[in-house]
Parts: structure tokens; C-alpha cells; sequence
């Protein structure tokens, strides 16, 4: 079955199509009253030092209150309209189908499963919003979100003090972890990222030196460029610029000038694929062609849409190949085709997982408390997902893989495949 995804006035038009959709799954039936909506998540944005956690974001926060629901109901919150919007259709879609065919295999706890969708917006103010309406209004049992983790870290502090466990599903940024006990993410964080790109850009590109474009505004961007440094510089290289700009600037040009003076051997680009995109062609347009590197945010098909020609034998790491050979990634991608026309992006294959693994936890805990629900999410070893198997360690983080690929036309060519670290 495919599940339309909703236009730019936002989420709540989808109610009706929602219950459709959950009436051949599950009667319709929502606990609490609450009224399911098809959804999203997808990219960042925040102040470069950090999201502000705290104050006024938990201020109106309490415990939970115990769960009801005739239904399992799961939350997610995140960004259908902005700039990477393409991270939100396909987190939803991952979501959505693996609740599909877990409903499908008879669902959990001997409950049809259903999902709260709301959307933030691409905001962080928005996303502490909709998750205090997830807890407070719809009371969901767990949740799902976000992709960027600028909004990741704005929600964060609000599920920990409800005590209300959430997994990301591909934010990266190792703070969002580090919030509490109650707070999980089914992807690698960037201090990994961060060094399989410095040794890929020196092993594999054999850069000397290296100039770098990082998102002031977004916690992802400025991260990952910090990581990056850190490691190519222990590997030797030199790091000959470093420029700035903000998401959603549409002029690089004077950033690109200054790094055409440094003739760098490799231009570094952690941030998200619109912006990534925009930048490769004004890279390409001054006569600069060097190979430009960047890291999961560069992920969705729209980059190539924007980029065209300019991102071509661009690289960029990021969660599985959509092309691998493994039964378990072509069972997958078979079946995300037939659903939904396309082909799953990272987004898409980590939210699967995220979402496969709640619904696991879920079992494993045999009981629709929270607290149970949170240490089986803590106790995961060795959950066979698409994305590869994971593991959670102490600090709530996944232990997985992570690959490079390349643009080779249209299609995503692996450069390299690195195990978990």
C-alpha cells in the first residue's frame, strides 16, 4: 500500500487519510481519543554552540502519565516542509512500514500498533511543541524522531523528564545521548563519522590539505566538521581554510573565493543535502575541481535533483547502500519500491530499523511500561537491521557500519565499507 505523503500546509489535513489507512490495520481505534496523521522528519536547525535543553522547554513537563491505550501507540515527531523535506517523507515511510508489517504479523503485546505524526517544521521551538503534545495530549507510549539533531536535542530534555523513551533514528551529534537515560539512537554518532571521512579523504583521495564549508547554525554541521578536523589533522593533513555560512543561503560565492586561494585538495561540506547541492554548483561554476566530501546529511535523492552535474564524483558517508547484496537490504528495498515508487535513502533504512527495533523492545519488555520499555531498548545486542546489526552500547548509542559512497550518474556507487567502530 502507498501512503501519500501531506502538502506544505502541514500534517493535520491528513486525519482522515490517517484513519483510512489505520482502519484496514487496526479499526481505527486510537488510545485517548487521539487521531493518527501520516508524518515526517528530516533535517536541522539551532544556534552553532548548541540547543538550549533546558528551562522554559521542560518548565510545564511532569511524568508521563501511565499508558492505556487499547492500541500501541508510537509518536514521531518531525519536519514534512522546509529544506529536507526529503529526510521527512522517507523517515516516515521507514516508520510506517515497519509498523505496517508488524500489525500485519498480528502486532504486539496482542495490540495493533498505531502512529501519532507531528510535524515541526524544520524548528526547534516546534519540535519541543509537538512532543509535548505527543506526552501530554496523546500520551504515546514511546518515540520516534528526530532525523536533525538540533531538534533532536530540542525534544530530548522533554521525553527524559517525562520519562517517555525516544529513539532517533539518525541524529547524529553525540550530545542528544548524552540528555538521559531515557534517550536511544539507532545510528553511528560523529566523532565515528567524523574520522572514517579524515582517513577516506587521506587513504583514499590522498588529500594533503583540506578546506572546509561548515553550517554555523546547525549542531550536525558544526560537529562533524569539529570531528573531521580533529582526525585529519592527527592523520598528518593540513587544514588550509575553514569558511562559515548559515541554512538556506543561497550565495557561497565569496566563502568559495577564499577557499580558491587556499587550492585545497579536497573541499569538506558537512551539511545537509539542499545546501550541499546549491554549493556544489557554485564550486563547480568559479572553475574549482577538487572533489567535494560530506557526510549522511548529504543523503537523499534531491541532491542529485539540485546539484546535477556539479555533485557528480562527489562523495559522501552515510548508513547502507541501497545496492548491497544483503538478503535482509534487498527484502527491504523490494518492498519500500513497491510501497512507495522510490528508492529507500539512509533516512528511510535507519527509521525502519528505529522503528522495528522499538516495536522489539516493545516485546522484549512484555508490558507497556515505560521503564521496562527503556531498559530492553538498553539491553538491545545484535538486532538484525537493513542498515546492519546493532548493538546498543552503555551511552544508549548503536554500534554499526557505515559506508562512503560516490555519485556515478544516477545511482550511489560504494567507495568504501567500514565495520562498526
Amino acid at each position: 500500500m502507498r501512503h501519500e505523503m501531506l502538502n506544505t500546509n502541514g500534517f493535520r489535513r491528513g486525519g482522515a487519510l490517517a484513519c483510512v489507512l489505520l482502519a484496514a490495520l487496526a479499526g481505527c481505534k486510537q488510545p485517548d481519543g487521539a487521531t493518527s496523521q501520516n508524518g515526517g522528519a528530516a533535517g536541522g536547525t539551532a544556534a552553532g554552540g548548541g540547543t538550549s535543553t533546558g528551562g522554559a522547554a521542560t518548565a510545564d513537563i511532569g511524568k508521563a502519565a501511565p499508558y492505556k491505550g487499547d492500541n500501541i501507540l508510537l509518536g514521531e515527531y518531525g519536519a514534512l516542509t522546509g529544506s529536507t523535506a526529503s529526510f521527512g517523507n522517507s523517515t516516515h515511510n521507514g516508520i510506517q512500514m515497519a509498523i505496517d508489517e508488524a500489525n500485519k504479523a498480528g502486532g504486539v503485546l496482542g495490540k495493533q500498533i498505531a502512529l501519532q505524526s507531528e510535524d515541526d517544521a524544520g524548528k526547534p521551538e516546534e519540535a519541543a511543541t509537538a512532543v509535548k503534545k505527543l506526552i501530554n495530549s496523546n500520551n504515546v507510549l514511546a518515540i520516534l524522531g528526530e532525523v536533525a539533531s538540533s531538534r533532536s536535542l530540542a525534544a530530548a530534555p522533554i521525553c527524559q523528564k517525562a520519562g517517555v523513551p525516544m529513539l532517533t533514528p539518525s541524529s547524529t551529534n553525540p550530545e542528544v545521548t548524552k540528555v538521559g537515560d531515557y534517550i536511544f539512537r539507532t545510528c553511528f554518532i560523529d566523532p565515528f563519522q567524523g574520522r572514517v571521512l579524515a582517513e577516506f579523504a587521506r587513504n583514499n583521495l590522498k588529500a594533503q590539505t583540506v578546506a572546509v564549508l561548515t553550517d554555523s547554525k546547525q549542531d550536525y554541521s558544526t560537529a562533524l566538521s569539529k570531528f573531521f578536523q580533529k582526525e585529519y589533522k592527527n592523520l598528518g593533513g593540513k587544514v588550509v581554510a575553514e569558511e562559515f555560512y548559515v541554512t538556506d543561503d543561497k550565495d557561497f560565492r565569496a566563502q568559495l573565493t577564499n577557499i580558491k586561494g587556499k587550492n585545497p585538495d579536497v573541499i569538506f561540506i558537512p551539511g545537509y543535502y539542499t545546501d550541499a547541492g546549491n554549493i556544489a554548483i557554485q564550486v563547480r561554476s568559479l572553475g574549482m575541481n577538487q572533489p567535494l566530501l560530506g557526510g549522511d546529511g548529504w543523503d537523499s535523492p534531491a541532491l542529485m535533483q539540485i546539484g546535477k552535474k556539479a555533485v557528480q564524483g562527489t562523495y559522501f558517508s552515510t548508513h547502507y547502500s541501497a545496492d548491497s547484496p544483503d538478503p535482509k537490504v534487498v527484502k527491504f528495498v523490494t518492498a519500500y519500491r513497491k510501497a512507495f515508487k522510490a528508492t529507500p535513502d539512509s533516512n528511510g533504512a535507519v527509521a525502519y530499523d528505529a522503528a522495528r527495533l522499538m516495536i522489539d523492545a516493545i516485546k522484549r519488555a512484555g508490558s507497556t511500561d515505560r521503564a521496562k520499555i527503556r531498559d530492553a531498548l538498553a539491553s538491545t545486542k545484535n538486532f538484525a537491521g537493513v542498515t546492519g546489526n546493532i548493538t546498543i552500547g552503555p551511552d544508549r548509542n548503536a554500534v554499526k557500519p557505515i559506508v562512503v559512497l560516490q555519485v556515478k550518474g544516477d545511482k550511489l556507487a560504494v567507495a568504501a565499507a567500514i565495520k562498526a567502530g
